[in-house]
Order: structure tokens, then C-alpha cells, then sequence
């Protein structure tokens, strides 16, 4: 490929994160045709961002979507139906049909769920118009399911790249969004121990942590988003309130760019 042909491709589709600040972080919206990673630790946010990806995508482009239907893959269960139906009440105004009769959801107990289910989406997806794919989460997937053995943390590197590479592809050909939240580890380093990616870690709840499923996974996917969180408190020590924080892991398309602060409301991030 030569320069200028770099220049002839189309410009890569966007999809609103429904709020104006996230994405202004992300450089105007979740960019489609690449896999964005979002971390985060239980309870900070991540599936709310997820089921709310769900519905921004839906909105017609005037308001940052896409006028499409999604795709969410979860393994964390319950899946949080009433949570969804309550968010999506708010967009029942800009929507022109039930916005939950658009959002196809599938079950998986396993990785290799998600690998008997991928190959069903080159042709699911064309014919539902599904212009995103959540999975939430993946470290579930892999949680238990491998023993750390050379031959079996083999095995695990190689069913990463048989996702990642199955999802660019779907991607690329759709020209689809596709988002995974993943969980964290504490990070522990000692001369005798050593848990986590000490480089590529952050603060969560005062904790220091970083992404589970180790530099392996990181390298299948483009851009990773971190959420934290922060208690608050008195002078006294007395509990306040917990703030939430989103920023930029890594992204080759995006500069270093600062955090914002964002609540979650009954109509969502």
C-alpha cells in the first residue's frame, strides 16, 4: 500500500457513547472497524456503558448513531434486562420503534461459546443490521478454564488471537463497532512475587491494578478505555460518596488524554 492510498479510504464510522464528554475523550465516538477494551473493576460501570452502547447505536446520525441494531454477548449473569428496559425509556423519543426490539442478545458459558458463535455473524450480521458487538465480559470466559502451564497458557494466547482476528475481520467487512470490558487484578510485585502488569497499571479504590489476562490479550485490541473509581471522604475519615472516572488507556488514533469525571443517573452514564 502506498501513501496516497491511505488517503483514499473511507473515513471509519463513529458511534456516540451518549454523552458529549465521553466522547470528546475518544476523539468524537467509539470508532467502528477496530475492538475497543473497556476496564474496569465490579461495580465502577462498565455494563452500564455497555447496555448504553446498545441503544446510543441506534440513534439516527443527526444525534452520533448509527441507525442500527447491536449484538451483546454477555457471560456475566443475570443479564440485567430491567436495568436496559429502564435506559431505554429515555430514548424511545429519538427512536422510531421499541429501541429493546433491536438489541440481540446471546448467552455464553465459555470461550468456546464465543468461538462456536462467531462464525454465525457473517451472516446474522448483515441481516439484522447489527453495527456493534459487545462482549461482556471476557475474563469470564477465561476464569477457571486454564491451568498456568506453558502448554495451557499456550492454548489461551492462541484462542485470544482466534477472537481478536475473527472480530477485526466482522469489523472490517461490516464496518462495526465491537466492545469488550474486561475485569482486573490486584498488582503485587515483590522479589518473590509478581501478580499483574506493574507498567500498565492504575489506581482503582485505592488499589493498584491493571487489566486481567495479561499482555497477550492487550495486544489484540486496538484502544483500552479505564474507568476508576475514588471514595471520598471527611476530615474524620467518614465515608462521602464514590466518584467514577473514564480515560485512555492506550489508543494509536487518540494523544494522551486527561480523565473526566462521569455518574451513573437512571438514564445512564
Amino acid at each position: 500500500m502506498r501513501p496516497e492510498d491511505l488517503l483514499r479510504r473511507p473515513v471509519v464510522g463513529k458511534v456516540t457513547l451518549g454523552c458529549r464528554l465521553l466522547d470528546r475523550i475518544l476523539g468524537g465516538g467509539l470508532p467502528c472497524e477496530t475492538i475497543t477494551e473497556i476496564v474496569a473493576e465490579s461495580g465502577t460501570g462498565k455494563t452500564q456503558l455497555s447496555l448504553q452502547l446498545l441503544l446510543a447505536v441506534q440513534l439516527p446520525a443527526s444525534h452520533g448513531g448509527l441507525s442500527a441494531a447491536s449484538l451483546y454477548l454477555h457471560s456475566e449473569f443475570p443479564f440485567p434486562l430491567r436495568r436496559l428496559r429502564q435506559m431505554s425509556c429515555f430514548y424511545k423519543t429519538l427512536i422510531a420503534d421499541d429501541p429493546l426490539d433491536k438489541i440481540f442478545v446471546e448467552p455464553l458459558h465459555s470461550a468456546d461459546d464465543l468461538l462456536d458463535v462467531l462464525p454465525r455473524l457473517d451472516f446474522l450480521v448483515p441481516k439484522l443490521n447489527i453495527k456493534i458487538i459487545v462482549i461482556d465480559s471476557i475474563a469470564a470466559l477465561f476464569r477457571g478454564e486454564f491451568e498456568n502451564t506453558p502448554v495451557e497458557l499456550k492454548r489461551r494466547s492462541s484462542m485470544f488471537f482466534k477472537i481478536s482476528s475473527k472480530l477485526r475481520y466482522l469489523g472490517r467487512k461490516f464496518g462495526l463497532a465491537v466492545v469488550i470490558t474486561n475485569q482486573v487484578v490486584d498488582v503485587m510485585e515483590s522479589p518473590d512475587l509478581r501478580i499483574g502488569n506493574f507498567s500498565m497499571s492504575y489506581l482503582s479504590s485505592g488499589r493498584r491494578v491493571s487489566a486481567a489476562l495479561s499482555l497477550s490479550w492487550a495486544n489484540c485490541v486496538n484502544t483500552r478505555v479505564l474507568m476508576w473509581r475514588e471514595e471520598e471522604r471527611d476530615e474524620s475519615g467518614e465515608f462521602l460518596k464514590t466518584r467514577r472516572f473514564i480515560g485512555i488507556g492506550f489508543a494509536p488514533h487518540l494523544p494522551d488524554s486527561s480523565s473526566v469525571e462521569f455518574e451513573i443517573r437512571r438514564d445512564g452514564v
